[in-house]
This record gives structure tokens, C-alpha cells and sequence, in this order.
């Protein structure tokens, strides 16, 4: 068994896939007679036919051996393929580097990061995986954004405080900071109650504040949307403030709370014991000097 390799492996695949050693040929750039070669060194390697060979038009059949090599053949074809991907994206400088991310990173901080990381490595291959959750998993991912610290095997590096901000039709409230506790019984759009929103709502309560959620949506664009409509005012994080530009908004205002709520934390996590690739490792030094000039 020695002496089984993965192109004889990849080739009976095809041969599988495909029901005859021609079209196999064409599928992998061979021969025929190549494809047949191979076939028969796996079978000298594995002491059996792993096809039965009808001849003329009819397709091949596996042989119960053969069943038994292609299972196990192609869950090896998988690793091999899995440690390649592994391996390119270690590769220095002008690799691949795999970013979670969510909306309002999305929007302000990571078009700062990819423009500082291209512009160091104009061939770099960055994969963005955008998702809301309060589950992240990040054992795909060679770093990832989000909104807290999480339990697990995971590594936290906090990159900055996210301030609460009321945001409202204008009008609504009187210019200048409004006072938290103005807020029971208002009210408010509010994005899904996950991430870092469940614990700011819950902090709400605590101080005896229960505004009144009129409408839920994931989007931070039809959160303000809904706002300018009068469906009612969002508490909402800094960042998406800014990266919708409210401030030139003349149909909303903005305002500062007080006392004020603890801001969101933004972090940066990966999988503890990961070793970065130097792209990963360059972005996040690039992520942490970007959010310390917007904080």
C-alpha cells in the first residue's frame, strides 16, 4: 500500500465520476491510455480490480474493493487538498487572509484596512465573511471583528470603545444631550437583539428605562431609515453613526446620553495558538492603528 499515490487516487475519482476511462481522460488533460495505466498501478497496489470493465459503450462498474479504496481515496484527496489551501495561505506577503466582519466595521473601519493592506500588497487575495451573530466561529478564519469578548478557545485584542448615541427626526428631542431616563416608554428601532444590542437593552432595564421596540430589523441602514419615517428614535453605536453620515442628515439629530451607556467593545479575535501568516499578522497591526485614529 506503499506505493498508492494521489494522482492514481484522483484519477480513479474521475473514472467514477465520469463511468468510463475516456471521458475521465478529457475530464483530467490525459491520455486514455494514461488514465488506464494509473488505474492499473492502483490495482497492482491494492491487490484487486477496482473496476469491472464491460467494454464497448457501457459504463464502468466499481468493483466491491473498489468502493472500499474510492471512500477512503477521496476522504485523502480531501486532506491533501485541505493542507494545499493551508499551506497558500501561510505563504508571505501576497496571500490570502480569510476577515470576519459585521455591518458597521464593514462601513467605516475595514475599507481603511484592505486600502492600507493593498496598497502594501497589491496582489493579496482578502476573503471578507460578513455575519450577525452572537455565536462567531472563528476556526475558519484567520482573524475576525466583533462586537465582544466570547468564551472559548479564542484570542481577544479590544481595539476600541463604541459610545452610544441617540439618533432621532429632528425636533423630537431638544438640541444637546438627552437624559437616559427619557427614554422609558419611547419608541425606539432597534436592530435584533444579539452581540453587544442584548446587552445594551438589558443595561437599559437596569436603570428602570424600558423603551418601547416598535420595529426590529438587521439592517443599519433601514434602522435609519424607519427612524426618518417616524417610526421612532435608535440608540445606536458611534460607528454606525458615522458610517451613515447622519451629520449632514437634516432630517436627524444626534445626541450624546446621560448618564451614558458603557460604550460597545469592538475586538479582534482568532483561535488561540494560531500562528498568523505575516499577511494576517500585518492586518492587524494595520487594523489597530486605523481604529486608534478613529477613536
Amino acid at each position: 500500500m506503499s506505493d498508492v499515490e494521489l494522482r492514481h487516487l484522483t484519477t480513479m475519482a474521475a473514472v467514477a465520476d465520469e463511468g468510463s476511462f475516456g471521458r475521465a481522460a478529457a475530464r483530467l488533460g490525459y491520455t486514455q491510455s494514461t488514465v488506464s495505466q494509473q488505474i492499473a498501478a492502483l490495482e497492482r497496489s491494492v491487490g484487486g480490480a477496482v473496476f469491472d470493465r464491460p467494454g464497448g459503450p457501457k459504463p464502468v462498474r466499481i468493483t466491491p474493493l473498489g468502493s472500499v479504496v474510492l471512500a477512503h481515496g477521496r476522504e485523502l484527496l480531501e486532506r491533501a487538498q485541505t493542507m494545499a489551501t493551508a499551506l497558500d495561505r501561510f505563504k508571505a506577503g501576497d496571500g490570502r487572509v480569510d476577515i470576519g466582519t459585521f455591518q458597521s466595521v464593514s462601513n467605516v473601519i475595514l475599507p481603511l484596512v484592505v486600502r492600507r493592506l493593498r496598497d502594501e500588497h497589491p496582489d493579496c487575495d482578502i476573503r471578507l465573511f460578513e455575519e450577525e451573530t452572537d455565536q462567531p466561529d472563528v476556526r475558519e478564519l484567520d482573524l475576525m471583528f466583533f462586537d465582544g469578548r466570547v468564551d472559548g478557545d479564542v484570542e481577544h485584542l479590544k481595539l476600541l470603545d463604541d459610545p452610544y448615541l441617540l439618533v432621532a427626526r429632528r425636533g423630537t428631542f431638544p438640541d444637546g444631550p438627552v437624559r437616559t431616563a427619557r427614554l422609558d416608554g419611547v419608541p425606539l428601532v432597534a436592530p435584533a437583539p444579539i452581540c453587544d444590542q442584548a446587552r445594551m437593552e438589558e443595561e437599559l432595564v437596569r436603570r428602570g428605562v424600558r423603551p418601547r421596540i416598535v420595529f426590529r430589523t438587521a439592517g443599519n441602514e433601514t434602522v435609519l431609515s424607519m427612524v426618518r419615517a417616524g417610526m421612532g428614535s435608535a440608540v445606536l453605536p458611534q460607528l454606525i453613526v458615522r458610517g451613515a453620515e447622519i451629520e449632514s442628515d437634516e432630517s436627524l439629530s444626534i445626541h450624546e446620553l446621560r448618564p451614558a451607556l458603557p460604550a460597545r467593545e469592538i475586538f479582534l479575535l482568532w483561535q488561540a495558538g494560531r500562528t498568523h501568516s505575516p499577511l494576517a499578522a500585518r492586518a492587524i497591526e494595520i487594523a489597530v492603528e486605523v481604529t486608534a485614529e478613529i477613536a
